[in-house]
């Protein structure tokens, strides 16, 4: 199973390597995660130039496409050259979404009735979609997911990893990167939000 964490100029590191760190941690049990980006290299909003793993078309064959965020998601979401190569199909992918990213799937239809998460300062631009913004880290309906905060990025990776692999194995790439001593309510804070994110409107 091949995980696509869409990587775009501006990107907010937390975001991108905290989900494909986390979710690498799985290749062993054939879960492996690409950075994928628009161009061969991009520059975080720190600086930092990155060599995409993956090219953006990859999104296409991917199980998991995972969007993250940055600086310039409102310039990614306005380019329909971009756009355009995004080819997403929640019917077949798990697709989720960090902070910003949830502008991405409001660009695309993919947010349509459904409220989404995100971080404090995209809160009115996606609002601005028409999509109702909850007060919360995490949520799931079905097969799409969004987070808001760069560190929820793990609860999006520990929703993929429970989604392909169970919980299990969600439970072990979180304990094994949790703060020494802060295991356990590392795992169940994590566990708690994949479940409460999923169970919101149920």
């Amino acid at each position: 199973m091949q995980v696509a964490v869409l990587t775009f100029d501006g990107f907010n590191e937390l975001d991108s390597f905290i989900a494909s760190s986390l979710i690498n941690r799985c290749r062993k049990d054939g879960l492996e995660a690409f950075i994928t980006t628009p161009a061969p290299v991009v520059t975080s909003m720190n600086g930092v130039e990155v060599t995409g793993q993956r090219p953006m078309e990859f999104v296409t064959e991917a199980d998991v496409v995972l969007v993250g965020s940055g600086v310039r998601t409102r310039d990614v979401v306005a380019d329909d050259r971009l756009i355009s190569r995004l080819t997403l199909d929640p019917s077949r992918q798990l697709i989720g979404a960090q902070c910003s990213g949830a502008l991405v799937l409001a660009r695309l239809g993919l947010l349509d009735g459904m409220p989404a998460c995100t971080d404090r300062k995209s809160r009115p631009f996606v609002e601005a979609c028409d999509v109702t913004v909850l007060d919360a880290p995490f949520h799931a309906e079905g097969n799409i997911a969004t987070a808001g905060g760069c560190l929820a990025s793990q609860y999006l990776a520990a929703w993929v990893i429970t989604r392909t692999l169970g919980e299990d194995a969600a439970r072990a790439v979180v304990d094994y990167v949790a703060p020494v001593g802060e295991n356990r309510e590392t795992v169940e804070r994590a566990m708690r939000a994949v479940r409460s994110g999923e169970s919101v409107l149920h």
